[in-house]
C-alpha cells in the first residue's frame, strides 16, 4: 500500500512542497492522455487510497472527491489525440504532466513522478517505478487522472455512441475494433495508433 515515505524523504532533503504526478490513458486508441498533480498535507492518510488500477470504478469515484477535499492543491490536465499524433505519446504525456503542475494553485519544489521518465519540470524531479502503489501523492494523482479521463470518455460516448466508448474507454478491445471497422475513425481517434487500420481503409 502507498505511504508517505517518499514525501517524507524529500522533505528531509529540504524540499517544502512535494507533489505526486501520474497519468492515465497512454495505451488507448482514442481520446486524450490525462495527467494529475497532487500536493497532500504532510502524513496525510486517506483510507483505501491505492493505485487506481487496483480499485473499482465506484471506489475511484468516491476517492476522487476525498482527494480533492484533502489536497493542499491539485491540478488535472490533458494532451489531446491530435497532440499525441503530432509529438508522440511519450512527449504528449510529459506535456499533460507539465500542464497539470502549472494548474496547481501552490507550486511545488519537488515532484514525485510515476515511472522512470522525467517530464521536464523546472523543479526537483524524482521518478518512482510503480509509484502509484508506493507513494500516497502519486496514488492520489493516479486516481484523479483515471477518473477524469474515464468521465471524458463517457462524454465522448454521448457524442459518438456508435463506438461504445463508455464500455472500453478507448482501449483496443475486440468491440472497439469492430466498431471502428463498421464506422471508421472519429476525430478523437489517435491516427498514429491506428496506422494499420488506416492502411486497410480503401
Amino acid at each position: 500500500m502507498p505511504d508517505s515515505s517518499f514525501e517524507n524523504a524529500a522533505r528531509a532533503d529540504g524540499f517544502r512542497i512535494v507533489c505526486g504526478i501520474d497519468e492515465a490513458g497512454r495505451g488507448p486508441l482514442c481520446g486524450p492522455v490525462c495527467a494529475a498533480a497532487v500536493i497532500l498535507p504532510p502524513d496525510c492518510e486517506i483510507e483505501g487510497l491505492n493505485d487506481s488500477k487496483k480499485l473499482s470504478e465506484k471506489k475511484r469515484e468516491a476517492l476522487f472527491d476525498v482527494i480533492c477535499e484533502r489536497a493542499v492543491s491539485y491540478g488535472i490536465a490533458m494532451a489531446t489525440a491530435q497532440e499525441i499524433d503530432e509529438i508522440n505519446i511519450l512527449q504528449a504525456t510529459y506535456l499533460a504532466m507539465r500542464r497539470a503542475v502549472e494548474a496547481l494553485s501552490v507550486q511545488p519544489d519537488c515532484a514525485l513522478i510515476d515511472g522512470n521518465g522525467k517530464p521536464g519540470l523546472a523543479v526537483e524531479q524524482r521518478t518512482i517505478v510503480k509509484g502509484d502503489s508506493k507513494s500516497v501523492s502519486v496514488a492520489a494523482a493516479s486516481i484523479l487522472a483515471k477518473v477524469t479521463r474515464d468521465r471524458y470518455m463517457k462524454m465522448l460516448d454521448e457524442q459518438y455512441p456508435q463506438y461504445a466508448f463508455a464500455q472500453h474507454k478507448g482501449y483496443g478491445t475486440k468491440l472497439h475494433y469492430e466498431r471502428i471497422a463498421a464506422s471508421g475513425l472519429c476525430p478523437e481517434h489517435r491516427r498514429t495508433f491506428l496506422r494499420k487500420v488506416l492502411e486497410q481503409t480503401p
